[in-house]
């Protein structure tokens, strides 16, 4: 279960966006862009500590694009080339928001959930009103694979598919996620809006 907070973010997790995705190679919108949600969903961090989020996002009439993000209290070792911003929470205070190709835990979590045909996380609102349990906008769902769980990262190399090469396999990222295919070892998403569930990660040996 994810555990959330009703409370505010400065700056948000789309204004960070907005200066980040202009910087990336897979980027072809407008150089200051207005930053619109297309659907999210959460994993679990086994260990309670990182905020892991699978976020869709849409530039004005653009294509949708993937943006998995994860949320931490302090920064990550080594990870600078792959940070999205800081902001300020209101209840947890400074998170350091990381491009989650780059960040361990997130790799690790992914690659399991493809591997066990997991879903999102159940997602738990705590505010001022008391506990929610938040309706999804984003189903996750894993294929299933026989492909080994990911272990530490070796490599990760950009583009419009994001390939993330670790000791005992490799995970690759679809920035740019197509409609679904007959592929095993995925992970999809699926929105309300979707024509069709869509191929956002895949798990290879």
């Amino acid at each position: 279960m994810a555990l959330l907070h009703k409370t505010d973010i400065r700056p948000t997790k789309l204004e960070l966006l907005s200066t980040w995705l202009p910087a990336q190679d897979w980027y072809a919108g407008p150089p200051a862009p207005v930053v619109d949600r297309v659907g999210a969903a959460r994993f679990d961090d086994p260990a309670g500590e990182v905020g892991l989020e699978v976020m869709l996002v849409r530039v004005g009439d653009g294509p949708v694009l993937h943006v998995p993000l994860t949320y931490r209290g302090a920064p990550l070792d080594g990870a600078s080339r792959f940070l999205v911003g800081t902001t300020e929470h209101g209840v947890l205070g400074r998170r350091w928001v990381y491009d989650a190709a780059g960040d361990p835990v997130f790799v690790k979590v992914l690659g399991d959930a493809i591997r066990d045909g997991a879903e999102q996380a159940v997602e738990e609102l705590h505010g001022d009103g008391g506990v929610t349990v938040r309706e999804p906008n984003l189903l996750l769902r894993g294929t299933g694979s026989t492909a080994p769980s990911p272990g530490e990262t070796v490599e990760v190399t950009g583009g419009e598919v994001t390939r993330i090469r670790t000791t005992a396999g490799e995970l690759h990222l679809f920035r740019l996620p197509a409609a679904q295919t007959t592929a095993e070892s995925t992970l999809t998403g699926e929105w309300q809006a979707a024509d069709a569930p869509v191929v956002l990660a895949r798990l290879l040996a």
